[in-house]
């Protein structure tokens, strides 16, 4: 395996929250891991910064949910190791990643961000002011497929 394969590296953060404004703080989060990542040297991938977005998946509709989480997974298998970010608690999306990565013998290394309590201490009103909603740019997704 090349030295750059070796550093491929899944981010496991919450994303749905209870509200908007706890969803609007998982994703500064789950950015702010990314960011934790590529600082130790690693090449992480975060699907559910990348699937989430407009015009790709809605979260809150079950089928596109798990839609991403499998895409997620399946990227995963090729990764060296997931990084288990835990200062906002282990959810159900995260415990399926974790099971992947323990059936394909991945490394998963539990951490927390260095500067947490800063991170909140840095959010302001304007980073939660509209909070998480899905806009379908591209159409109706969740139709079965035939």
């Amino acid at each position: 395996m090349s030295k750059e394969l070796e550093k491929l590296v899944i981010i496991e953060s919450p994303f749905r929250g209870e509200n908007y404004e706890e969803t609007a703080i998982n994703i500064l989060y789950a950015r702010a891991c990314v960011h934790d990542s590529l600082l130790k040297g690693e090449f992480p991938f975060a699907s559910h910064l990348l699937y989430t977005q407009d015009g790709v998946l809605d979260d809150k509709i079950e089928e596109e949910r798990m839609l991403g989480i499998n895409a997620g997974v399946a990227w995963g298998k090729i990764a060296k190791k997931r990084a288990v970010y835990q200062d906002r608690g282990i959810s159900k999306g995260m415990e399926w990643g974790i099971r992947a990565a323990e059936k394909e013998g991945q490394l998963i290394e539990y951490r927390s961000l260095p500067n947490y309590e800063e991170f909140l201490g840095n959010l302001t009103e304007e980073d939660l002011k509209e909070g998480y909603e899905f806009i379908a740019r591209n159409g109706k997704f969740s139709e079965k497929k035939s």
